[in-house]
């Protein structure tokens, strides 16, 4: 019985073909990211900005119009109600009351019974967070990020050399942006599931760019005789059944938890489903191509040795063939 394959064992894509195409692109959608992020900004959750969030969960579409007006009634200050994942839950937003904890446990508790009245079948989910937690976790979040970058980017420097180490810095710096510039734009609840989604697509993009980059370096050292673009062609093809194997797998379990799964981790899946398809995307298009314009060609990291006289002799092309 023969084996599936989703990648022939023939195949001969020419990636680099296209890369200066997909440079546009990747700088477009990254510029697109961050005006988005500087203009629209992220709808930090209850745990960066502090205060109460109420979900509230009804048996069919959410009258979101009607909860409006029910919880401006009790004068509860501005408070922001938005649809949360689907149409049938509603996230109702409000800034911690004066009085601590016991007046905003009686806040939450109005909004409750004011919406239960008029909706006896809906459900509750109520989370608190002060505004000084809420500064410490927004900062933890965005330290955990950058430190995981730059740790990403001095591990492949020294693991391979310093053009590694920027192609892999930029990659990531483009998925993370792109994940950022999506939540900006559809405006989903930016929370600390979404920071653990965020350090998923890192630890991703690391993994599929430290296959492509190791492949390569391989075949810098076994084929010193050809041209760096076809050499790149010819790793991408060697690793891409690997590539399409894993990610594909990953998004089909993300798929299932987008339709079947909770509400509360929708933000992380989405996220992370993004996520993947970028850094897929990117490990190919940006990992690669960068190295061709940082002028990696196939005598870059051939050794350096002493000769009789004392000179530096550069190992010739043909051995090792």
């Amino acid at each position: 019985m023969r084996l599936l394959k989703l990648i022939p064992d023939n195949t001969n894509i020419d990636f680099m073909r296209w890369r200066n195409v997909a440079l546009a692109i990747s700088i477009a959608v990254t510029l697109a990211s961050v005006a988005l992020v500087a203009v629209r900004g992220l709808n930090l959750g209850v745990d960066f900005v502090g205060g109460q969030m109420i979900r509230v969960t009804f048996a069919q579409t959410a009258p979101i119009e009607e909860i409006r007006e029910t919880v401006a009634g009790l004068n509860m200050g501005g408070a922001s109600i938005q649809e949360s994942g689907n149409d049938r839950t509603l996230s109702i937003r409000m800034g911690l009351p004066k009085g601590g904890e016991d007046a905003a446990n009686k806040a939450a508790s109005r909004v409750r019974n004011a919406i239960a009245q008029k909706h006896p079948d809906a459900k509750f989910a109520v989370d608190s967070v002060s505004g000084k937690v809420s500064n410490e976790l927004y900062r933890a979040g965005a330290i955990s990020i950058a430190l995981a970058m730059l740790g990403i980017a001095v591990f492949i420097w020294f693991r391979f050399e310093w053009q590694f180490g920027v192609g892999a810095l930029t990659t990531l710096a483009h998925d993370v942006a792109v994940t950022l510039g999506f939540f900006a734009l559809t405006q989903l609840e930016f929370d600390l599931n979404v920071v653990a989604a965020i350090l998923t697509i890192v630890g991703y993009s690391l993994n599929d760019s430290v296959v492509v980059y190791d492949r390569i370096r391989e075949n810098l050292r076994k084929y010193r005789k050809m041209e760096i673009v076809p050499l790149l062609n010819l790793s991408l093809n060697e690793t891409l059944s690997r590539t399409m194997v894993t990610s594909l797998s990953i998004m089909l379990a993300l798929l299932a938890l987008l339709l079947i799964g909770p509400e509360v981790i929708f933000g992380l899946t989405i996220a992370i489903f993004l996520g993947i398809f970028v850094g897929t995307y990117s490990s190919v298009y940006i990992s690669a191509p960068i190295l061709v314009w940082l002028r990696v060609s196939s005598d870059s990291f051939l050794p350096k040795s002493a000769g009789p006289s004392g000179a530096e002799r550069v190992v010739s092309r043909n051995e090792g063939l």
